[in-house]
């Protein structure tokens, strides 16, 4: 197998990975909060182990150090509503509200780069659309407001996502992750007293022991669904060109709807249209790359940091 066949498959093994979360999220009975508190401090308790990131840290300015930790917020609240808008709604739902991520982040980070827009990022905007009316549609009432929450779930993808692109070749990878996640277990903390009162559905106690079942589903995604493609992410590409990188992510919501149907059956609470929708979404997304110029992957880091959702180009 040449280098560039095992990166392919490395990279869709990842993101297979990528698509179990939803699926994750869906199975574990906490509420939104305590399943991402648990998860970002499963895995920052596994990064502490690392004698590399202790040195990361030690050799970071303390001015990056606080920039990443405003990312690691916005992680933070990317997972929490992410979670929430798949507790509020289904794992199909929250899966497709990611793929808004990628016209949000065309749309958001010439903004942020102070660059002009360009006509291939309108399009992708205008796109979607359609199917984003679809979308709506066609599902049942009672979670329509897990839609909402999933596009700001999206948002908060196109803002870390295009953050972290302009500071991750700063930082060694494992520190920058251990920084961000980090500061998302301090804020998320913060803001547990708070939650019933500003949303209830995504409230829980944060410091009770998760039941046998929650836990062994908690270490499968902090440990298998966030550190393991996170590693394998980080071999695969560097032998993969910016475009196969992020065609090949973008198949995420993908594989997590066709897992939701397979193992939660999730098909019975959704009508066609729904799923029409779903296809103009994600063929806007998988055509986008095919109108633009390849690129070279300078940071292949960029991706992995950024849980692979909408970092590639």
């Amino acid at each position: 197998m040449t280098p560039t066949a095992k990166a392919q498959f490395q990279i869709h093994a990842c993101v297979l990975l990528w698509g179990f979360t939803a699926i994750l999220g869906k199975l574990i009975t906490l509420p939104a909060l305590p399943l991402v508190w648990w998860r970002m401090l499963l895995v920052v308790a596994a990064l502490t182990l690392v004698p590399r990131v202790w040195r990361g840290l030690r050799a970071m300015p303390p001015r990056l150090a606080s920039a990443y930790c405003g990312i690691g917020a916005l992680v933070a609240l990317h997972w929490l509503t992410f979670y929430g808008s798949i507790k509020l709604s289904n794992a199909s739902v929250g899966a497709t509200c990611i793929a808004l991520a990628t016209p949000m982040t065309a749309l958001l980070e010439p903004w942020l780069a102070r660059r002009p827009f360009s006509m291939r990022d309108v399009l992708l905007g205008i796109a979607v659309l359609p199917g984003v009316v679809l979308v709506v549609g066609g599902v049942p009432a009672d979670m329509r407001l897990g839609i909402a929450v999933g596009a700001v779930s999206a948002l908060m993808v196109a803002l870390f996502g295009s953050l972290n692109k302009r500071l991750v070749e700063h930082g060694d990878p494992l520190t920058v992750t251990a920084l961000e996640l980090g500061a998302g277990v301090v804020l998320l903390t913060a803001l547990a007293p708070l939650m019933p009162l500003l949303f209830p559905a995504f409230a829980g106690k944060l410091l009770v022991v998760p039941s046998l079942h929650d836990a062994g589903y908690l270490l499968a995604l902090a440990l298998a669904c966030t550190l393991l493609p996170f590693a394998l992410s980080l071999v695969a590409l560097r032998h993969m060109s910016a475009f196969a990188a992020q065609l090949a992510v973008n198949l995420e919501p993908v594989y997590a709807i066709v897992l939701a149907i397979v193992l939660l059956n999730e098909q019975r609470e959704l009508t066609p249209q729904f799923y029409l929708g779903v296809a103009i979404i994600l063929a806007a997304v998988l055509v986008y790359p095919l109108m633009g110029r390849p690129k070279k992957l300078e940071h292949p880091e960029v991706l992995a940091t950024s849980e692979a959702k909408g970092a590639a180009e």
